[in-house]
Formats: C-alpha cells, structure tokens, sequence
C-alpha cells in the first residue's frame, strides 16, 4: 500500500529557537475572485527537524506527515537551498 503523493513547499526559515523544531514562512500566490490579480499570501508552518540543521534565514523544503505535536506537521526535506553567506 503506497502512501500518495506528499505535499512538498519552499519556504524561508524564521525561527531556530526551539530544539528539533522550526518556524518556516511560505508564501502563496493566490487569485482575487472579483479582480483576477494575484495576491502573495504567507503561511507559517512548524516543521520537525530531527538533527537542528537549519538556521534562520535559509531556504528549506518540508512536506507534510502525519501529526507529530500539537502544531507540527511537517518535517524537513532538505536544505539544499541555503543560502550561503561569504
């Protein structure tokens, strides 16, 4: 039995403070009903990170699992997109 698709996201970590867990904001286009014109929504999701790899300010990719807390239900994919400062 598969588990399907997962939803994958992009975002930008904001918070590194608590242990294993993340604050990550993602941003959304979305349309406006009456108008049509694309509106940038944010969202901002905990995400589980097992071994603190990421820090504030890098671009992470998480997707969705099954409820791990109260507020988590996300882990972390992959870091792949930090940005690295020089």
């Amino acid at each position: 039995m598969s588990r399907g698709r997962r939803n994958i996201l992009r975002g930008k970590v904001i918070s590194d403070k608590m242990n294993k867990t993340i604050s990550v904001l993602v941003y959304n286009l979305v349309p406006h009903i009456k108008y049509k014109k694309y509106i940038k929504k944010s969202s901002v999701f905990k995400v589980h990170d097992e071994k603190n790899l990421a820090k504030t300010g890098d671009q992470v990719k998480i997707f969705e699992t099954k409820p791990l807390s109260k507020t988590k239900r996300w882990k972390l994919l992959e870091e792949s997109y930090k940005v690295k400062k020089d």
